[in-house]
């Protein structure tokens, strides 16, 4: 069945990506808070603010008969510690600082979602950080690619010097999971 597909979504790396899978979809920009309930688990909260995402998208478009809205939520986990997006450059050092010779998760939840159906996924990388010096975080965040990112990193970037280990999804620690995104669309289209 022919889908009209919405990406609820702000970020240029979730538009990037879904292109890259040869997708024709329109933006829909949403604004949903993100805060972790307490006692929610990491995954939870991942998975809920994806959805809130494309629920939101859904409310903008429902007058498109056969809207399909992909909303996305991205973020690292350290010991059981969320870091969202830096604030600041103080910040940013803060969380570089604690990914340092570390492993840590990077969840991706996706949610599709139409007028009378739902789909999610959510996919689990692990990344590990080579040791950073404070010279190497200093000349990281002068780059600006700290800000406006989960765990104040873009593996895609000049991060990418600083990462000794990737197992799971290169593009789901980008922000949107291609595999698990595409699994969601195909069911969506054929029933």
């Amino acid at each position: 069945m022919p889908i009209h597909l919405f990406l609820a979504s702000r970020s240029p790396r979730r538009r990037e990506l879904l292109r890259q899978i040869g997708r024709s979809f329109d933006v829909v920009d949403v604004d949903v808070p993100e805060r972790r309930e307490p006692d929610e688990s990491p995954e939870d909260y991942v998975s809920r603010v994806a959805r809130e995402k494309a629920g939101a998208g859904l409310m903008q478009v429902a007058a498109v008969h056969d809207a399909v809205v992909i909303g996305a939520d991205t973020e690292v986990v350290l010991d059981d510690h969320v870091f969202g997006k830096p604030a600041d450059a103080a910040d940013a050092a803060a969380m570089l600082r604690r990914l340092s010779g570390r492993r840590h998760r990077v969840l991706s939840a996706v949610w599709c979602i139409s007028a009378g159906r739902e789909e999610h996924a959510l996919s689990i990388s692990t990344v590990e950080f080579a040791p950073m010096s404070e010279a190497d975080i200093a000349a990281y965040i002068a780059t600006g690619e700290a800000f406006g990112k989960a765990g104040a990193y873009a593996i895609q970037g000049h991060a990418a010097a600083y990462i000794s280990r990737l197992d799971g999804s290169h593009s789901a620690v980008m922000g949107l999971p291609l595999h698990e995104t595409s699994q969601l669309l195909r069911r969506f289209e054929h029933g």
